[in-house]
This record gives structure tokens, sequence and C-alpha cells, in this order.
């Protein structure tokens, strides 16, 4: 059987003793064979996601659905089930604050047919961006109060109503919470304006001329619950001017921000990478020149070429 041809199943909520007994036993009694289970807690919130064969399962998938979300609510965890014939086309779930420039890229480009999925739903926690959403015909959700604080159970439900495969953090400017990092871990993908790992968090374009850098870039990466730190996927870079300011490096930036995402979306969905010991490579048969992972082939050219040290030489050297 193939990976997409399993039902998943993830739980999440406050770690507990027996939560996987209870759950796996459910399973075993409805006759529903367990191919892959991966579990991980963290500040005490428990995440379990398991991919089983429910062909040959004594229920019905209603039945299953409201029997485990039952036992949920029992338990005191949140628990979602996809079924195979419920996720054969690939939906996003695009969340923004206000800036539109990464979110008008990727409507764009799925209006184009340059994005190989359904974009289901976008979500800001302020209302700025909902013309851009309607004059797509994308449902729009507001989920931030006055401030702007998102209510993440709102968010939630949101993406589970739209069956949302991934999460696309179009520039939205609010740390996601580790339950729904947790629930759509190695599905959340996040836009940063620096050259990850420098200049993590806040103002990321002041910073970098706080340090006097001279190049500096954005970032597309895999969002974990260590802010900033996730798997890096592509990455793009520019000067920065003498006597620049941040307003600067945004004109210089967004631009750039929209096209790295774009194409972290686009290498994901079409599963051409994959994420080895914290960090991202693409997958055999994939065609690095067809892909634009960090600088273009331009700035290769414009790099000099000699002289160099011979390198296997000086590492035998060192070795002996």
């Amino acid at each position: 059987m193939k990976p997409q041809e399993f039902t998943e199943i993830t739980i999440v909520g406050e770690d507990d003793t027996g939560l996987i007994a209870n759950i796996t036993n459910m399973l075993f009694e409805r006759g529903i064979n367990i191919e892959n289970l991966d579990q991980a807690v963290q500040d005490g919130l428990f995440r379990m996601t398991m991919h089983v064969d429910t062909s040959e399962m004594v229920c019905r998938t209603g039945t299953l659905r409201e029997d485990l979300q039952q036992l949920g609510e029992e338990l005191g965890v949140s628990v979602q089930v996809r079924f195979p014939t419920e996720s054969t086309a690939k939906r996003l779930g695009i969340l923004v604050t206000k800036e539109s420039h990464c979110l008008e890229t990727i409507l764009e480009a799925k209006r184009d047919d340059a994005l190989d999925a359904e974009i289901g739903v976008v979500i800001g926690n302020h209302s700025d961006l909902e013309p851009i959403a309607a004059a797509h015909d994308v449902p729009f959700y507001d989920i931030g109060d006055e401030n702007g604080t998102p209510d993440e159970e709102k968010l939630l439900k949101r993406l589970s109503k739209h069956d949302v495969d991934l999460v696309v953090l179009a520039r939205y400017m609010r740390i996601l919470g580790p339950e729904v990092v947790f629930r759509y871990e190695g599905r959340i993908i996040n836009v940063h304006p620096s050259l990850l790992p420098a200049f993590p968090g806040a103002e990321p374009y002041r910073q970098a001329l706080d340090a006097g850098v001279r190049i500096t870039g954005v970032t597309a990466h895999y969002a974990t619950t260590d802010l900033d730190q996730g798997p890096i996927i592509t990455q793009r870079v520019f000067d920065v001017p003498d006597s620049a300011e941040p307003t600067d490096l945004q004109r210089r930036g967004q631009p750039l921000e929209a096209d790295a995402l774009l194409e972290a979306i686009q290498l994901h969905l079409s599963d051409s990478i994959y994420v080895h010991r914290g960090t991202t490579h693409l997958r055999n048969g994939v065609d690095s020149d067809a892909v634009q992972l960090g600088t273009p082939e331009e700035l290769h050219d414009a790099n000099p070429s000699a002289p160099t040290d011979d390198l296997d030489g000086n590492i035998e050297a060192e070795m002996g």
C-alpha cells in the first residue's frame, strides 16, 4: 500500500498516561492495522501522528471518526482523522497579517496554473487583506482581536474545516502556538526576512543594519516550535547599500520574500524535498538546475574561480 492510501490520525493535547494505549486499543478492536506511529512531547504537550490501514476495518468511516473524537473528548485531547479519499488534492491554508506581497504572489501563481494545489482558505489576525482573498474567490477569516491577537482555537477549526494539508505563513506576524505547530509539524512553511540562522526574531532588517552586514536576504523554512530555527528550504540574497534604512531593505527584500516562499511551497507540494537530521535535501532524481535554492546562476559566474588551494590535499595533510 502506498503512503497516500493510509488513513492519517493526529492526536494533540496535554500529555497523560495511557493516551497511546487507549487510542491503539480502539483501532485494534475495529480491525485497523497501524502502519506507522510518530509521537513527541514538548513542554507537556503531546502529539501523535499515525498512518493506519482502514481497508478491512469493521465499521464505517463516519463511525470511526465519531468514536475517535468522542474518545478524544474523554481523554482531553483533539483528534483529527483524514481518510485517503479526502486527501487526493493538496490544499493550502495561508496565514497573513497586513503585508500583501506574499499572498498576492501565491494567489497569482494559482491563477496562472503555476501552483499544483487548491487554496482552501486565507486566515488573518487582521482583516486588511480580505479584499485580496475575495478578488480570487478564496474564503477569508479574521481570527484576531482589536490588537491582532489571534484565537488559535478558531484558527485550528478553520484549518480543519477546509482540510488544509500545508499551512503557509505569508508574512504572518505572530508566533504560532505549540499546539498548531505540533498538529501540522512538517507542513508549515514560513518566510523570514534574513539569511537564517542570522537575525531571527523581530525586526531582522534592523538587526542586519545594526550588525553592519554588506549582504542580507530572506529565508523560506519549515516552522518548528523553536522560533526561526526550522529546516531551511530556499534563500535569496541582496546587497545592503551604505546608509540604508530598514525601509530600503524592506523594498529590496519583499519581492525576494515572495519568490523564495513560492518556490519552497512548490518544492514541498511536488515532494521534491525531504528533511534529514534537521536539514532539507533534494530527493534523488530532482534536477537541481531546475530550482533556485539559493543564489542565481549569474552570481556563480561573477564569483572568482582562482586561485584555489588543493583542498583535498590539505584535508589529507590535516588528517595525517
